[in-house]
């Protein structure tokens, strides 16, 4: 059962590829109409894809440790993947409760920088990532205090659900041990 995927993290990989691969073909449909100089720029194109890779480094540094801290203090017992059963309150999630989520909100603008997409970087990867914020305030939220009840509304009113102070962006890239 370790290997697969449960319903829930389907439709957000679904959601994430819908955003990427969405955002990508709406960016480069509006890029020739409304930024043909930068389009054809090549200097441009190079400054987006360097400073997209290192966003992109950056997003899935974050992504990996915040992973293994869920999976060191969020699972007990047999789960599929990306699941959890444990309110995770250690490492950075003493810092705020939606790591992960922060760090992959600048996925969709380092896949724009990537692909250099100025319709993607300057619109839509934005407005993907108010969506999503939307969506965690929402909708994870609910689905948190569902699974973990009052221990997660203690934990609320403890831990901000984002912080940008710069001992919580560190504490994004701290190396998690397996």
């Amino acid at each position: 059962m370790k290997g697969k995927f449960g319903a829930s993290v389907v439709i957000r990989i679904l959601m994430w590829f819908a955003f990427i691969f969405g955002g990508a073909a709406l960016g480069f449909s509006l890029d020739f109409r409304f930024f043909p100089s930068l389009v054809k720029s090549v200097s441009f194109h190079v400054v987006s894809f360097l400073l997209g890779a290192l966003l992109m480094k950056a997003v899935l540094t974050v992504s990996k440790n915040t992973g293994r801290t869920l999976a060191k203090y969020g699972r007990q017992g047999e789960l599929p993947r990306m699941e959890t059963n444990r309110l995770a309150t250690e490492g950075v999630y003493s810092k705020m409760r939606h790591p992960m989520h922060l760090g992959l909100f600048f996925a969709p603008l380092a896949f724009a920088l990537i692909i250099g997409s100025p319709s993607f970087i300057f619109f839509i990867a934005p407005a993907e990532a108010l969506f999503m914020y939307i969506l965690v305030i929402t909708l994870e939220e609910k689905e948190a205090i569902r699974k973990f009840g009052d221990e997660y509304l203690r934990y609320k009113e403890k831990v901000p659900g984002f912080c940008l102070k710069m001992d919580c962006i560190k504490k994004l890239f701290e190396k998690v041990e397996k």
